[in-house]
């Protein structure tokens, strides 16, 4: 079968599940949009820029499965660079696509525009390279194998790949067979051999738990995982790049775990336990208290991707998905009898008796937001405030909380909840975000107004970089910010429509704006204002394990 380059390319792609292209035009892949206009099943998403872009397509893949974002070469490049090293830390899937100069410029050396005008077509390349699980630059003689193989790389190692698209090539003809299928199956001996050991570390344990990361999301493993922690009787905890993958409910849900930093209990109940099966476990200071996870010597288990480590022996050749599966089809019946389990999250009391007044301040805010969230709601919370807050909120059932604690960075919430609300439409999206990252990324506001998307933004205003005082600079000019009218911005941005917007300083006032969010379809913008060092439970301990960490013992404690 013969096919153009360009059809070739979105066909892969469709195959694969992606059904939405975030990114900017440019002059390089004009042509390839004009494809993308004209092809069923695949639509292009215009953002503001290319950080915002691959933001969305980040936030898309979490719920998805796969994003995908088209770049111009150059700028649109390393304007998108900083989401997609965010995409490579958190084992987010997305393709980037990049429209570059023809191929006869780059074989000619051409000094033209996105460039550095000295002739070198490859100092992109090499940066990418950095965050990425694949990349290539496409041409007619390869281009079905160099798609295939990087579309192969996205799906096994589930991080970023890059494809460079010569803007002369996308309309050219050539053989296009069908893709092979990736192959993931396990080595039979090998599998068998760490089932086994797995298998007999559960029988032997007193204590045995399970630590969920994101590992659980990236492979899709949910099923896996809530069946073997079922047929064991083992409970388990998640990290923060974990949350809401299994329910947050019922006798085996232990809570969050964040070494000292964890929900009340948890690091107890870890802490104790003579069998800990971390599935993908990464302990970045972020997710683990900075470093005070204290797992027993010889406890932990550790299954990543296409390994297991047990009992100080490594086996590769085999995979999570397989070795979950192994493991539970050897359970028996009835589960082994585990001693009774003293956490028990659903029993806390997280807020005051009914009727008793409650001062304004976020710790009321909080609280009365657990009460907001409904089962099936897509909650995302920016880095700073918003993050502490929900990481340690009890969430409702069936709700996906995105998060981005290991990359960080403040303002990637906003886009990625755009790329959210496409990929479930029919969800209910709430998203908390603080001034300082909202200033980061507020362009794509318009376009969740564009798209008529269903989502509940809360504007968290404290005046400047919350988290940043707690750290360090309570009172400090540069934690500053400009003080925008926010409420003012839906209206500005929303050309013929009509967002509901309304500003919040008390809990009267408050309630009455949940009353109309209720009744209101779209967007609604509720900004809520407090007290520069007002900040939910837990900011002050952690901006004071942070200082310690980076700046050492010498610097004095924020009063």
């Amino acid at each position: 079968m013969r096919d153009s380059i360009g059809a070739m390319l979105l066909e892969r792609l469709r195959q694969c599940g992606v059904s939405r292209i975030y990114g900017v035009p440019g002059d390089y892949n004009l042509e390839f949009l004009e494809l993308i206009e004209r092809t069923p099943g695949i639509c292009f998403i215009g953002a503001c820029n290319e950080l915002n872009a691959a933001y969305a397509a980040d936030g898309d893949a979490r719920l998805s499965g796969i994003g995908a974002v088209l770049v111009t070469y150059g700028v649109g490049d390393l304007s998108a660079l900083s989401a997609v090293a965010g995409a490579c830390a958190e084992g987010v899937p997305v393709v980037v696509i990049s429209g570059m100069p023809p191929l006869h410029a780059v074989q000619s050396r051409a000094l033209v525009h996105h460039t550095l005008a000295d002739g070198d077509y490859d100092n992109v390349m090499t940066c990418y390279r950095q965050f990425t699980a694949a990349t290539t630059r496409l041409h007619p003689a390869s281009a079905v194998a160099e798609t295939d193989r990087v579309l192969h790389a996205v799906r096994v190692a589930r991080r970023p790949v890059y494809i460079q698209f010569p803007s002369d090539i996308c309309y050219v003809e050539i053989e296009t067979p069908p893709p092979v299928p990736p192959s993931q199956a396990s080595d039979p001996a090998l599998l068998e051999k760490a089932a086994t050991c797995l298998t007999r570390r559960i029988a032997q344990a007193a204590r045995p738990v399970v630590l969920v990361d994101a590992m659980v999301r990236q492979y899709d493993l949910q099923a896996q995982v809530r069946r073997l922690c079922e047929r064991y009787d083992i409970p388990y905890a998640a990290l923060s790049t974990g949350r809401t993958l299994l329910a947050e409910s019922g006798p085996l849900w232990l809570g969050q775990y964040g070494g000292m930093a964890s929900a009340a209990g948890v690091a107890d109940h870890v802490h104790a336990s003579d069998c800990v099966i971390g599935l993908g476990v990464r302990f970045v200071d972020s997710t683990s208290g900075y470093f005070s996870q204290r797992i027993r010597p010889g406890a932990l288990v550790d299954v990543q991707p296409f390994s297991l480590t047990c009992d100080g022996e490594n086996i590769q050749g085999i995979t999570a998905a397989d070795l979950l599966d192994a493991v539970v089809s050897r359970a028996g019946d009835p589960s082994p009898a585990r001693p009774a389990r003293q956490v028990r999250p659903d029993e806390a009391v997280l807020s005051p008796p009914e009727g008793e007044a409650e001062a304004w301040a976020q710790a009321a805010f909080w609280r009365r937001m657990e009460r907001f969230l409904q089962p099936d709601d897509v909650v995302v919370a920016d880095n700073g405030s918003s993050m502490v807050a929900m990481l340690h909120a009890r969430l409702p059932a069936q709700c996906s909380l995105l998060v981005q604690p290991v990359w960080a960075a403040i303002g990637y919430s906003l886009p990625a909840a755009l790329g959210a609300c496409l990929a479930t439409p029919r969800r209910r999206h709430v998203l908390f975000i603080g001034d300082g990252s909202f200033q980061m990324t507020a362009q794509e506001l318009s376009t969740l107004l564009r798209h008529r998307c269903n989502i509940v933004v809360f504007l968290i205003n404290n005046g400047g970089y919350t988290i940043e005082r707690m750290i360090l600079g309570p009172q400090a000019a540069y934690n500053d910010i400009a003080n925008w009218n926010y409420a003012a911005l839906p209206a500005a941005l929303a050309g013929d429509q009509a967002p509901l917007s309304v500003r919040v300083d008390s809990g009267e006032e408050l309630e009455a704006a949940l009353t109309r969010v209720a009744g209101h379809e779209g967007l609604a913008f509720v900004e809520i204002r407090f007290a520069p060092m007002d900040a939910p439970a837990g900011m002050a301990a952690m901006g004071q394990a942070v200082r310690r960490y980076d700046y050492g013992f010498a610097t004095p404690d924020v009063p």
